[in-house]
């Protein structure tokens, strides 16, 4: 299922991540549903056990601009139907009466419901996400592909989402991916609006669901440098399974340094 990445994404996924106190890893503290109860530090929210409500939240700071990437927890034991990850504006309206799709119920928001894998915008479905992952899609690609009922009946299951879960927003390019298990499952909106203020979005309808938000890194418009791709380039021909033995190359202690550290 993994999709190639770009060479900017590469590099912000071999960096470290910025210290955990960041703005950027924070939910905001006034947009959000009052169901929702924010935590001291505000990168975890616990959604109160309200029933016929559909509640969401937003990040402390969206983006105009540039490549980012945002890490989303979020057990799936405690998600419950229209569990939902990504973005909105400002606009975006944070709580409903019954049990809806608040993020990408509107022309405001983009939303993967995690449990059904459907993709939402404008109170729409678009689709599955990841496509590659349902035989259906297989019928596009290769008409002449036998596909069974039994296939058909599991490429209807759900694709499970594990925790952890990566959200890749570029502004410039105004696209939105996620990222699973350290694969990047494609674009899944593109034609995002541009210049427009983007903010990492959820919403949920299951009492006791907790959602921690952490902003990882981000990069701007402009290419790579050539140390940052040299020093991909170097870490991946040797593999995580021999970064602890970086001191081993014939280069000075500050170039091992560098290799070795994310940033």
């Amino acid at each position: 299922m993994a999709v190639p990445i770009s060479s900017r994404l590469a590099v912000i996924l071999n960096s470290s991540p910025v210290a955990p106190g960041d703005s950027r890893s924070q939910w905001s503290s006034v947009h959000h549903s009052p169901h929702f109860l924010l935590s001291a530090c505000k990168q975890e929210i616990t959604r109160s056990p309200v029933e016929l409500s559909s509640d969401g939240a937003r990040a402390e700071i969206g983006v105009k601009t540039g490549l980012h990437v945002w890490e989303m927890l979020w057990n799936p034991n405690l998600r419950g139907s229209h569990a939902v990850l990504g973005i909105s504006t400002q606009k975006c309206p944070l709580r409903a009466s019954g049990y809806n799709v608040l993020v990408g119920g509107e022309s405001q928001s983009w939303g993967w419901e995690l449990k059904t894998n459907q993709l939402w915008h404008a109170g729409q479905s678009l689709g599955l996400y990841p496509k590659k992952c349902h035989l259906e899609a297989m019928k596009d690609f290769r008409p002449q592909f036998h596909i069974s009922s039994q296939s058909v009946k599991t490429a209807q299951t759900p694709f499970p989402i594990p925790e952890c879960i990566l959200l890749v927003l570029d502004a410039d390019a105004g696209t939105l991916g996620f990222i699973i298990e350290g694969n990047f499952l494609g674009v899944a909106f593109k034609d995002l609006p541009r210049g427009v203020e983007l903010f990492p979005a959820m919403s949920s309808v299951r009492g006791g669901a907790i959602i921690q938000l952490r902003y990882l890194n981000g990069v701007t418009r402009d290419p790579p440098e050539l140390m940052a791709l040299c020093r991909l380039s170097i870490r991946q021909y040797l593999g995580n399974e021999r970064l602890n033995k970086m001191h081993k190359l014939p280069l000075p202690p500050q170039v091992q340094q560098y290799l070795v550290c994310s940033q």
